[in-house]
């Protein structure tokens, strides 16, 4: 079999969703740190009855999530990644 122009094989490509590709975003903010923001939030809020503290920890939350996702939407795992990693160069 010989090439095609764009250099793939006959037969041999599949196409993929791109949603297979991304990352998963609610409200803009990764899942899981979503999830874990509005949780403590309700906590604080219903929990603890200090309803603007659990607002704004969420606001803030959210909204660092946002920007942070924004730039990066897999910046979880990677943070993640390099908080595991020991600096073999710290001085």
């Amino acid at each position: 079999m010989s090439p095609t122009d764009n250099g793939h094989v006959a037969g041999f490509e599949a196409p993929i969703h791109a949603s297979l590709g991304q990352a998963i975003l609610l409200g803009g903010a990764p899942r899981g740190i979503a999830i874990v923001n509005g949780t403590i939030a309700a906590a604080m809020g219903l929990g603890l009855q200090q309803w603007l503290v659990g607002i704004a920890i969420w606001a803030i939350g959210h909204s660092i999530a946002v920007f942070a996702a924004r730039r990066d939407p897999d910046f979880v795992p990677v943070l993640l990644r390099h908080l595991r990693q020991k600096g073999y160069l710290a001085c």
